[in-house]
């Protein structure tokens, strides 16, 4: 796949499995970014979670896409920045009303966007299975 093919992947595929580490102990759980772009891939959490901690200790992640249909599978590697933009952060919100009133109540900080850069990704095929890794960065 082309960059442009694994961002167009990556939007059509957003619930990721998205791997940080606290301490020496990897962690990983679900979980759906808000987009995937030229600049990186960005995903929302909440403050007071064990992930922004994670990512403020250690930004270096793995997130894996899947596709079941297509038996595709996209890992990408990275690094978190916290992105402080208000206006990226109100666009945010409006895609997931559900956390109104935990802004409303703590205001934006309570919701930190992060951005993973310096991405290299990876898909997996069956095809591809035994064939040397070949990256796609960005």
């Amino acid at each position: 796949m082309t960059k442009t093919e694994v961002i167009e992947f990556l939007n059509a595929n957003p619930t990721c499995y998205f791997a940080t580490s606290e301490g020496n102990k990897p962690r990983v759980r679900a979980l759906r970014m808000v987009r995937a772009d030229e600049k990186g891939i960005l995903i929302q959490t909440v403050e007071g979670k064990d992930l922004p901690k994670q990512l403020k200790d250690n930004p270096q992640v793995e997130i894996c896409f899947y596709n079941a249909e297509r038996n595709v599978q996209v890992r990408v590697a990275g690094k978190a920045t916290l992105v402080e933009d208000t206006a990226l952060q109100k666009e945010v919100l409006e895609q997931r009303p559900f956390l109104k009133p935990l802004v409303e109540k703590k205001g934006l900080s309570a919701m930190p966007v992060f951005r993973i850069v310096e991405c290299a990704a990876y898909v997996w095929t069956m095809e591809t299975n035994f064939a040397p890794k070949v990256y796609v960065k960005w």
